[in-house]
């Protein structure tokens, strides 16, 4: 069964307003401080998330659905995870920590860069801002290679992300992972044709299928605020592979997979019956394969194989 699409009732609306007008503290759309003494929770949260507040929308009704680690308490703490980074350790103006993230790209580089900054960050002093370039020569990364291969068939991965301007109407990824069982091919995240979608780059199968009726199952994400992104992955034999994706803790249905076909949603990605990925690497950053130049941010950063949860 795929979840269905929620839509803020009206008085849902009222209420998320009133709280934001009031300027309660811990709002579901910026999210507090996690539970536990994690390095993310030390950082001081609330300091880089000044104006971030935005009108309720698709994405903001569900917020509240799912939020913590393992589906209720609150995200779990860093130490208890394989990977876990606030970029707080590296300094302003240069790379992330180098015995965590490698620089570079999964294909080609060209005159997209990234480093730490210090003006904009969801937690904490800093994060990694990416100034994203067009052409397929242009991509930049940071790049771990060496916690995701030791999670075994479920990954779970927690980022947040803060988008400058809308993603276009060209396919672009800003989260790459290799996989072992396709050839090396790449599992991407990022969009098309103005909403977020998942891509296979072996056959270049989309998730949602960019049909009317699978581009109306996902969302455009916002801009000018950060927004948490969850991604959890099943490969476990012999069960059909599962995937499925949150943004602020709400589910969005056209990037649930789960071996039950739906028309002009996920057909075109079934087809590849033998599919069960085998990630090795998990790479942030920018590529446009249609021209786009985007400013991007991304801050505590987490995997392992189970669930994080939103901050």
């Amino acid at each position: 069964m795929r979840p269905e699409r929620r839509r803020p009732a009206p008085l849902l609306l009222l209420l998320a307003a009133a709280g934001c007008a009031a300027g309660a503290p811990g709002t579901a759309v910026t999210g507090g401080a996690g539970a536990g003494g994690a390095a993310i929770d030390a950082a001081g949260g609330e300091a880089g998330r000044a104006g971030d507040a935005a009108p309720p929308s698709v994405i903001d009704a569900g917020v509240e659905v799912a939020r913590g680690g393992d589906e209720a308490g609150g995200a779990r703490p860093c130490v208890a995870l394989a990977l876990c980074d606030d970029f707080e350790g590296a300094a302003a103006g240069g790379p992330p920590d180098p015995a965590r993230w490698a620089v570079g790209a999964p294909d080609t580089t060209g005159t997209g860069t990234l480093a730490i900054d210090d003006a904009q960050h969801h937690s904490g002093a800093r994060s990694v801002k990416v100034t994203g370039k067009g052409g397929y020569s242009n991509h930049i990364f940071i790049t771990n290679a060496a916690a995701i291969g030791a999670l075994g068939p479920v990954v779970w991965a927690r980022f947040y992300l803060r988008l400058a301007s809308a993603l276009g109407d060209g396919h672009a990824t800003f989260l790459a992972m290799k996989d072992g069982h396709d050839g090396g091919k790449h599992l991407r995240m990022g969009g098309q044709a103005s909403i977020l979608m998942m891509n296979r780059e072996s056959d270049d199968a989309t998730l949602p299928a960019l049909s009317p009726m699978g581009i109306a199952a996902s969302e455009p994400l916002p801009t000018d605020r950060w927004l948490c992104l969850e991604l959890m992955i099943d490969a476990t034999a012999p069960m059909p592979t599962t995937m499925r994706t949150w943004v602020d803790g709400a589910e969005i249905a056209g990037l649930h997979l789960d071996g039950v076909s739906t028309p002009d949603i996920d057909e075109q990605w079934l087809r590849r019956t033998d599919w069960r990925p085998a990630l090795t690497d998990f790479a942030l950053g920018w590529e446009s394969y249609a021209g786009q130049d985007l400013t991007l941010w991304f801050d505590d950063v987490a995997l392992d194989a189970r669930r994080v949860g939103c901050l």
